[in-house]
């Protein structure tokens, strides 16, 4: 997995070293990129040392500890701490993941957290995600049908086709995967990138669905969907343990099907 690129023009200089806590044996180190664009010249690293036996067992705990008891200026986006909003995506040890799914122990020497890659940072680990749901609301993700719906207002599946969209229902829009996409850092501004693919193909295979045609030439473009090369480092990062790559394969698949018919 490719680590974190810095913002052009910058360099990570070495920050502020946090005095540790005193007669304390199990110690871990935390090497966190901090940023305020407003503020500063440079990126540095602050170095925190934080005692696991006074924290939980997560990134994010110890994350929320330092802000909490060492430095309130830190900054950074947290919510469910269940691994279902996405919100604390970072880079962690040189990929990325979500904080509060990320334990600390699985983690040799220093944990090195960074922002998600490649996007503009906003303040510390807050990055921008204003470019990716702008592609998101491209992809029109929410149910198209003109058929009226049933008088109690609800569009029956089989089992067999609520079934077509797991594994991709399940996506919390973390951007883990795009942000570790080289072909989106090369051509973002058109390439709509793996999440935002998957969360279309969920509406592809979805039965309810009858914008279907409309879907896959909306898609059907040089560089919306066709910039994908296949790298995989979408699958491999994926908090959820989806596979994007799959999902963007399949949907070469149905448009390359229809031009045959």
């Amino acid at each position: 997995m490719v680590a974190f690129k810095l913002p052009a023009n910058s360099r990570v200089s070495s920050g502020k070293t946090w005095p540790a806590p005193a007669d304390r044996s199990h110690l871990k180190q935390l090497r966190v990129y901090r940023w305020n664009p407003d503020a500063d010249a440079n990126p540095a690293h602050d170095v925190f040392s934080v005692d696991l036996d006074q924290c939980g067992p997560m990134v994010l705990d110890a994350l929320i500890k330092i802000k909490n008891e060492i430095d309130p200026t830190l900054t950074f986006r947290r919510s469910c701490r269940e691994g279902v909003c996405g919100s604390c995506a970072m880079n962690i040890d040189g990929t990325n993941r979500l904080a509060c799914t990320t334990p600390i122990a699985e983690i040799d020497g220093a944990v090195r957290i960074y922002p998600l890659n490649h996007l503009p940072v906003i303040k510390d680990l807050v990055v921008d995600l204003g470019h990716l749901y702008a592609q998101y609301r491209l992809i029109k993700p929410w149910l198209q049908a003109d058929t009226p719906p049933p008088p109690d207002g609800e569009r029956p599946q089989s089992i067999a086709e609520r079934a077509q969209i797991d594994g991709y229902w399940e996506c919390i829009l973390c951007f883990c995967c795009t942000t570790a996409c080289p072909s989106w850092w090369w051509t973002g501004d058109r390439y709509l990138g793996p999440a935002v693919l998957l969360q279309a193909y969920r509406w592809i295979v979805d039965s309810r669905d009858e914008a279907i045609e409309q879907r896959l030439d909306d898609l059907h473009d040089p560089f919306r969907l066709y910039r994908c090369h296949t790298i995989m480092n979408c699958t491999a990062t994926c908090p959820k343990g989806l596979n994007p790559g799959k999902a963007i394969a399949l949907f070469k698949q149905a448009i390359a099907q229809r031009s045959v018919l």
